[in-house]
C-alpha cells in the first residue's frame, strides 16, 4: 500500500509517501521559520495561508522524486490533531479533495501518535513495549506503548512545554525563534559552574512536569545580571548553560523513573527538543547503567514531518480505519491517551 502522508499542524508544511513493503520513498518538508521568526513565534492566520501555498506543489514534488504519480497512491493520511485549527483544516482539505477525486481512502493521523512511532521509520527500530518521552514545543509527556494504540500516559506537562519553555527563555536572552537550537549553541560557550537553576517537580514522586517556575527564575536571573551590570555575553551563555542543563536534568530524572516504575528496557525520545545533543548523551547514560537502550528518529524527522504521518495513517489504514467520506477532521486539542487500537 502507498500512502501519501500529508502534516501541517503548525508551521511546517511535511508530505511523504510511504510503502508498506519498500519503506519510506520520498519526503518533503517546506518549514516557515523564517516568516515567523519576525514575531517570535508562530502567527497561526500567517501559518494556514502558507501551508495553503506550499502543499500542492509539495505533493508533487514528492511524487516526482518517487517516480510516481497520483493515480498510483492507495491512499492517504493527514494530521487532524492537535494543532492549530487552520492549518489542520488546510492538510485535511486538501487530503479529503484528492482521496475524493481519487477514490481511494483517507485517515485523519493524530500528530503525537506520529512523533511517537517515528522511530519506526530507521532501519534499527525498537520493539513493542516500550517508554516515550515526548518532547516538542507544544508537548511534554511520558508514555508507555505497549502496542499501536495502546498508550498509558503515565506523566505530561502541567504548564508550559519543554520546548515553549526553550523558546520564552531565548527569548529573555535576546535569541531568535525557534529558541532550543539558539539556547544550546549559546550554551556551549556558558561556564557549568557559576549558575544553578532549579529542577522543577524533581523533589517529589511522580512523572508530570512543570516548567513555568524555571522560566520566572530564568527571568529573575537576568533581572539581577542586568541590575549589577554584569549582562556580558559570557553571563547570557552561563544563563543559557544553566537553564538548559536544568530542562535536560529534568527530563533524565523523568524518564529514569519512568523505566524503573514500568520495568521496560526500551526508551523512545521523539520530537523536536530530542534533537538537543546535552539530552541524548545523557539519556544514553542512564539507559547504559539499566541495561536498556534509547531510540531515535533521525535528525529531520524529529520536527513535524510527513513521513511520519504516512507510517501511521498506513498502519492504520492497514487495519481498517479510514474517515468517512467528506468528514475531515481538524481537532485543536486531542488527548492521545484516546486513541482507540485498530
Amino acid at each position: 500500500m502507498r500512502v501519501l502522508g500529508i502534516e501541517t499542524s503548525c508551521d511546517e508544511t511535511g508530505v511523504a509517501l510511504f510503502d508498506t513493503e519498500r519503506g519510506l520513498l520520498a519526503d518533503a518538508l517546506y518549514s516557515q521559520i523564517a516568516m515567523h521568526a519576525e514575531y517570535g513565534g508562530v502567527v497561526p492566520e500567517l501559518a494556514s495561508r502558507d501551508h495553503t501555498r506550499r502543499l500542492l506543489p509539495l505533493i508533487q514534488q514528492t511524487l516526482d522524486e518517487a517516480g510516481l504519480g497520483r493515480q498510483d497512491l492507495d491512499a492517504i493520511a493527514y494530521t487532524a490533531g492537535p494543532g492549530l485549527v487552520g492549518a489542520l483544516m488546510v492538510g485535511a482539505a486538501t487530503a479529503h479533495g484528492m482521496a475524493r477525486a481519487l477514490g481511494i481512502p483517507v485517515l485523519g493521523v493524530h500528530h503525537m501518535e506520529g512523533h511517537l512511532l517515528a522511530p519506526m521509520l530507521e532501519d534499527d527500530s525498537p520493539d513493542f513495549p516500550f517508554a516515550a518521552l515526548l518532547v516538542s514545543g507544544g508537548h511534554t509527556q511520558l508514555v508507555e506503548v505497549r502496542g499501536l494504540g495502546d498508550y498509558t500516559l503515565l506523566g505530561e506537562s502541567v504548564d508550559d512545554a519543554a520546548g515553549e519553555a526553550f523558546d520564552k527563555a531565548a527569548k529573555m536572552l535576546g535569541l531568535a525563534y525557534p529558541g532550543g537550537p539558539q539556547i544550546a549553541r549559546l550554551a556551549e560557550r556558558g561556564d557549568p559552574g557559576r549558575l544553578r537553576f532549579p529542577r522543577p517537580m524533581t523533589d517529589r514522586p511522580g512523572l508530570d512536569f512543570s516548567f513555568s517556575g524555571l522560566k520566572t527564575h530564568t527571568l529573575t536571573a537576568i533581572r539581577k545580571l542586568e541590575a549589577a551590570g554584569e549582562l556580558d555575553e559570557q553571563a547570557r551563555a552561563d544563563v543559557a548553560r544553566a537553564f538548559e542543563e536544568a530542562v535536560v536534568d529534568t527530563l533524565v530524572i523523568k524518564c529514569r523513573r519512568a523505566l524503573d516504575q514500568t520495568g521496560l528496557k526500551r526508551l523512545v525520545v521523539a520530537g523536536g527538543v530530542s534533537a538537543n545533543a546535552r539530552l541524548r548523551e545523557r539519556l544514553e547514560h542512564e539507559c547504559h547503567k539499566r541495561d536498556a537502550r534509547a531510540f531515535y528518529p533521525r535528525g529531520r524527522f524529529c520536527t513535524d514531518n510527513g513521513a511520519m504521518i504516512a507510517y501511521v495513517g498506513a498502519q492504520r489504514l492497514l487495519a481498517g480505519e479510514r474517515d468517512e467520506l467528506g468528514a475531515m477532521q481538524a481537532v485543536p486539542r486531542w488527548p492521545m491517551d484516546t486513541l482507540n487500537k485498530p
